[in-house]
């Protein structure tokens, strides 16, 4: 007997309105093999699947219990419980003083190398593609300047030199990809680190605020973290050794943690514990370097190291600055999922470009934020507290998108018990008291699939209110239109908009808060239902902090490095990601009927997008 899918998710979950149902759970086939047996000699405090004992009721089970490494098969998040950091700052807090002094030169070394990076040009440079101003390191050419170079290695140098290539073995593990990634022979100095590959780019971009500014945003670790919300999971300030200049920062010198990701859960992150220097090294011109401490305190277990790596900041005339980025790392990608391997890689997907636009974006957005007022659909204008407040809205939507889809270790991905749904990923995120009831859950799921569709094509539609219906099957039939928006700089696709359902011009609308985006390195589609009332709220001054959000929505990523200026060349890498309340879920365990309806739900939905973007390949 066929479910009526409808019904089961207004039954079984209660979702956010807009979510997309799915298809027929007949289709589904549940694995006998619910999860991973926990390993009692690893210590760790991560989420695994617990084999349900229960074989004709199965469902997703959650243990605190660990696992200390990732499936290579799935790049699922399950890492040490290790407080590295922690281990770190006691490390630097022993013999304080002559650990300062070990810090402060590797800091000003640091420097004097990011400053060379940054000004140099060929040979140390060259660049790829026209005209989109990325560049690349030539690995020989910085091991000759900044590199321990014993005889050998000069020998091979030499032989490079003088055309002599064919007699030396393959040095490149990656021959396919070069954008930003180069191997090079590993330094004397570097055994144990055979693992690592290296990444090294650099970009330039003009921003819309002044070097000081720009400065106080990169050594305030709140201000950074909330900044880069797209690249960093999360960041502590460990310790100050120096305070340096009050407004300027010169001369501060702090050490760091982070943790770096891509929009999706199936590419596990990058921690990095680093010290960060800001220096004046001239009228108008300023650094900010980072360099990994594990030279110092090694940890044989990193997969990321940090060289010097950060940016130069000029002054400019117009009361803007010029920011010359430079990433240099080295780290293990073997546990990347398949479908990134191609822009990991590359160097591409953590490169200097990526830094650098989302650093642009970010001083758009505090222009738009600081205008009088902006033009919505049909002329309407927004008075200057609603507009503040949705764009506020807006960010704190995206900014909690950002942490719910990453493979960061704070959240505790499992893989979905479903055979052929090896790449769906689902958490829990807390429970909501609902008075009179048992406490209803949150959950969060998430998937990345591969899709033969131009990126610029892909977020083009999503985007689109009228193609909604063509993938959101919970509002087919319905009337949306853009009620108003406000676009973020100059391209008007990039923009907040809010958006009005109607099933027939009688009922009462249904409102979600939508914001697209779209630069040279990804693009992002992500919407919360509204309530009426607190969108009222909000533009009329209201506390935007009180208004509930569940965000929802798509990353789009090129599938490979956009060396060109267009990119209707490359397909995409989607991540669909949905955030639901159910009734029927613990904090603790998942029903299978939750899980049955998770699974059809994104299939349903990719399979939507496919059929409108692929029509003649999917409708066989």
């Amino acid at each position: 007997m066929e479910h009526d899918l409808d019904n089961d998710l207004n039954t079984e979950l209660n979702f956010v309105e807009g979510l997309p149902s799915s298809g027929d759970e007949n289709v589904m086939e549940v694995n006998g093999q619910l999860g991973f047996q926990p390993d009692v000699n690893i210590e760790a405090d991560h989420n695994i699947l617990q084999h349900d004992e229960d074989i004709g009721s199965p469902s997703v089970s959650v243990l605190h219990s660990p696992q200390d490494s990732l499936d290579s098969r799935s790049s699922t998040n399950v890492r040490t419980g290790i407080n590295r950091a922690s281990d770190l700052f006691m490390a630097v807090s022993v013999s304080a003083d002559s650990n300062k002094i070990k810090i402060s030169d590797l800091a000003c070394s640091a420097m004097e190398e990011l400053t060379k990076m940054a000004l140099e040009g060929e040979p140390l440079w060259h660049r790829k593609g026209e005209n989109i101003g990325t560049e690349t390191l030539n690995g020989f050419e910085y091991m000759k300047e900044f590199g321990s170079v014993d005889t050998t290695l000069k020998e091979i140098m030499r032989m490079v030199e003088v055309g002599e290539l064919q007699c030396l073995p393959n040095l490149d593990s990656n021959p396919e990809f070069s954008f930003g990634g180069q191997d090079r022979p590993m330094l004397p100095n570097e055994r144990g680190e055979e693992h690592l590959h290296t990444e090294a780019s650099r970009q330039e971009g003009l921003v819309s605020m002044n070097p000081i500014r720009v400065i106080q945003l990169l050594m305030d670790v709140n201000q950074w973290s909330l900044t880069f919300a797209n690249i960093i999971s999360r960041a502590k300030l460990l310790g100050v050794l120096s305070t340096g200049a009050d407004v300027n920062c010169d001369g501060r010198l702090q050490l760091m943690t982070v943790e770096l990701h891509l929009p999706t859960a199936l590419v596990p992150t990058r921690e990095s514990h680093f010290v960060r220097y800001c220096k004046r090294l001239a009228y108008g011109t300023w650094g900010v370097v980072d360099v990994s401490l594990e030279s110092l305190f090694p940890y044989p277990t990193s997969r990321f190291r940090r060289r010097p790596s950060g940016c130069l900041i000029q002054e400019l005339p117009n009361g803007c600055s010029k920011v010359i980025w430079v990433e240099h790392v080295l780290v293990d990608n073997r546990l990347v999922h398949s479908i990134y391997r191609p822009i990991v890689n590359s160097g591409f997907a953590f490169s200097a470009k990526r830094w650098v636009a989302t650093l642009i974006r970010h001083f758009q957005w505090l222009s738009t934020l600081s205008a009088r007022n902006t033009p919505t659909h049909d002329g309407v204008l927004l008075p200057e507290v609603g507009r503040e407040n949705l764009l506020k809205l807006a960010e704190r939507m995206t900014r909690s998108f950002w942490g719910d889809i990453s493979a960061s270790i704070a959240n505790l991905w499992m893989p979905l018990p479903v055979r052929g749904a090896e790449d769906i990923r689902v958490m829990t995120k807390g429970s909501i008291p609902v008075p009179g009831t048992s406490p209803s859950t949150k959950i969060v799921f998430t998937t990345s699939l591969l899709l033969p569709v131009p990126p610029k094509t892909l977020f083009d539609f999503l985007r689109d209110e009228n193609a909604r219906t063509k993938w959101d099957t919970r509002l087919h039939g319905h009337i949306i239109r853009e009620l108003a928006y406000v676009i973020n700089g100059e391209n008007s696709a990039n923009r907040v908009s809010i958006l009005q359902v109607n099933a027939t011009p009688e009922e009462i609308a249904i409102l979600y808060l939508q914001e697209s985006f779209t630069d040279d390195t990804g693009s992002y589609v992500i919407y919360a239902p509204v309530d009426i009332y607190a969108m009222s709220g909000v533009l009329n001054g209201g506390n935007t902090e009180i208004v509930h959000i569940l965000p929802c929505g798509f990353a789009i990523l090129p599938d490979r490095p956009t060396l060109l200026a267009h990119e209707d060349v490359c397909g995409s890498l989607l991540t669909i990601a949905f955030h639901i309340i159910d009734r029927t879920s613990t904090e603790e365990c998942i029903p299978q009927e939750s899980v049955n309806t998770i699974y059809n739900i994104l299939t349903r939905t990719a399979s939507l997008i496919k059929t409108a973007l692929i029509p003649d390949k999917f409708s066989r």
